[in-house]
């Protein structure tokens, strides 16, 4: 068995496993297999640009599916019987493409913000001048996978690493900028992700939920920022998985916000992330929009991209 399709029990009971750290102010852990890395947590006493304690980062995933496929959820609810192409999930998803991404885009101007957006490769061949566009404001372009029906824990070494490369390029030549940071779709990376990415040169990635702050993961020769992707302000879950409206979303943005200022004294990150094909619409966009006004109006608060961030991550530690 490879090690794409390892069962990840067998890798938990590996010694020096990346889950068994010791206690300390920076955990490492001695790597033993070239697909365990060393892990370096950040201490208590870490903190972002500008002295600031918490981070916050606007994630756009602006998506789509390959061809003949469609999303596995819709506003529907209900799954379609197998063998039959749901058009009305393939429909609400081509939101994202048409409208969403322009009026999220146009949001995080009027704010001045600086987002991360998760771009899958086959958008470069739809449309290619949005996400031209995108890259020219200034937004980081995120690696996305070619379609979010290509997820690489279904893959076997070789077509992970050509399916990375095949997307590197095409958003690279289609922005005029070559992507630092990777997120899978679903955020479900493969066992080997971590170090086909590192050894890619890329600088991030976040398909990991193991913190509440970016570590580092060290390959040896390469290494690369593991920057979690925060499920707790994400409209797709909110939204879609758990039915709640948008306004449920910006108060749970609050919460998280008060708790993170008046509970907590470590150096934490808050993602704000919004689908073009979600909150995209007129119905959610003014969650996207009020929350990052409060953010502006905050005080020991740090506002950067992922790419950003992993630098600041690696010049710090």
């Amino acid at each position: 068995m490879d090690a794409a399709r390892r069962p990840h029990r067998d890798r938990d009971r590996r010694p020096g496993h990346p889950g068994q750290h010791r206690e300390g102010r920076r955990m490492s852990d001695t790597a033993t297999h070239p697909d365990t890395p060393r892990i370096t947590r950040l201490p208590d006493d870490f903190r972002w640009p500008g002295g600031k304690r918490i981070a916050v980062i606007f994630n756009i995933a602006f998506e789509a599916w390959s061809d003949g496929q469609a999303p596995g959820i819709g506003p529907m609810g209900n799954v379609l019987k197998p063998g039959y192409f749901d058009t009305n999930a393939h429909s609400w998803a081509s939101f994202g493409v048409n409208r969403g991404i322009h009026r999220l885009i146009g949001i995080a101007e009027k704010h001045g913000v600086k987002t991360s957006v998760m771009v899958n490769g086959v958008i470069c061949e739809r449309d290619p001048a949005t996400v031209r566009r995108i890259a020219e404001l200034g937004h980081e372009i995120v690696n996305h996978s070619w379609g979010m029906d290509v997820i690489p824990v279904y893959l076997d070494e070789a077509a992970e690493r050509a399916n990375l490369r095949r997307n590197h390029d095409l958003l690279a030549g289609t922005s005029g900028t070559a992507p630092t940071g990777w997120i899978s779709p679903r955020g479900t990376g493969s066992l080997i992700s971590s170090r086909l990415l590192a050894e890619a040169g890329y600088l991030h990635h976040g398909d990991m939920n193991d913190d509440d702050r970016p570590y580092v993961m060290d390959f040896g020769q390469h290494r690369i920022v593991a920057i979690p992707l925060t499920m707790d302000v994400n409209d797709l879950p909110t939204c879609i998985r758990y039915g709640q409206g948008p306004r449920h979303m910006l108060e749970t943005f609050e919460d998280c916000f008060a708790a993170f200022c008046e509970r907590e004294t470590a150096p934490l990150m808050l993602d704000v992330t919004a689908h073009t094909h979600v909150m995209g619409r007129p119905s959610g966009a003014w969650v996207y929009d009020e929350i990052m006004g409060r953010v502006a109006k905050a005080g020991d608060v740090w506002v950067g991209t992922r790419q950003e961030m992993a630098r600041h991550v690696l010049d710090t530690i």
